[in-house]
């Protein structure tokens, strides 16, 4: 008797951990449909934040086209204050609907973080 109920008590806690870790996990994923806006005025980015850093940590846009970047409701703290030092960027977004915008005038790879540099990422401009 003891031994089934250990077992109960082991596929409950699998259950609930795998069940967390999907709600974890799935409101963080970013499709390439957020990367743009639907009308082309601007490349929409939506960042959210997984093991206390930036998720997605590494971002792609396009060169001369406005980008706006969000961040979602998983990023707490110093994460939403925003950075990059490279395109004049640094602003606190308080909530979801803040975002920062500015347009990549040049090609390469960048550095984003948060004011503290605790949480970083990468800009890909193409």
């Amino acid at each position: 008797m003891k031994t089934g109920k250990i077992m109960f008590y082991i596929i409950g806690v699998i259950f609930l951990v795998s069940v967390s870790g999907y709600f974890m996990l799935g409101n963080s994923e970013v499709s390439k449909d957020d990367y743009n806006d639907e009308s082309g005025e601007f490349q929409k980015v939506v960042i959210g934040m997984k093991g206390f850093n930036y998720y997605p940590n590494t971002i792609t846009v396009k060169e001369g086209i406005p980008v706006r970047i969000y961040l979602d409701e998983s990023v707490v703290g110093c994460l939403r204050s925003f950075t990059i030092p490279e395109f004049g960027v640094a602003k606190y977004l308080k909530t979801q609907e803040d975002y920062v915008e500015f347009t990549p005038n040049k090609k390469g790879t960048f550095k984003f973080a948060c004011s503290m540099n605790m949480g970083t990422g990468t800009l890909i401009v193409e």
